[in-house]
């Protein structure tokens, strides 16, 4: 066996290691595919307050309760005050962006996460997204 790394491999490594770049993590896929323990929940109506307070205490039962998915419906925002204010883009569903930043934001939730991807569409589509627990 040759001990000696070529340079070409060195400088690869040495990019792979200053980037950003994760690799996926093999055995978090397969526990996604093992039973899952689901629970939703639906924010249609509320305002952005009580949706952040709702899905911090819905977060923090599931982690105690052992749920391993959560499905977060927050809706796309269609139906929103937002097209009465001429300053807020049309596009912008409040808690569709909203509650999933006040999320990553709180290092609390997110050391209870392992990871929050956009939902399928028999889940809400882009409506919904998808909250992978940690195991206590």
């Amino acid at each position: 066996m040759n001990d000696n790394i070529s340079d070409k491999d060195k400088k690869d490594w040495d990019r792979f290691i200053s980037s950003n770049e994760k690799l996926p993590n093999k055995d978090f896929e397969n526990q996604k595919k093992k039973n899952l323990k689901v629970r939703s929940i639906d924010l249609h109506g509320y305002t952005l307050d009580e949706a952040n307070k709702t899905i911090e205490d819905f977060i923090n039962k599931a982690f105690s309760e052992n749920i391993t998915k959560l499905i977060v419906v927050t809706g796309k925002g269609l139906h929103s005050e937002n097209e009465k204010d001429p300053y807020v883009s049309k596009d912008l569903g409040i808690l569709k962006y909203s509650v999933p930043e006040f999320i990553t934001n709180n290092k609390d939730l997110m050391s209870k996460i392992n990871e929050i991807t956009d939902a399928k569409i028999e889940d809400g589509g882009g409506g919904a997204f998808y909250i992978f627990l940690k195991k206590k």
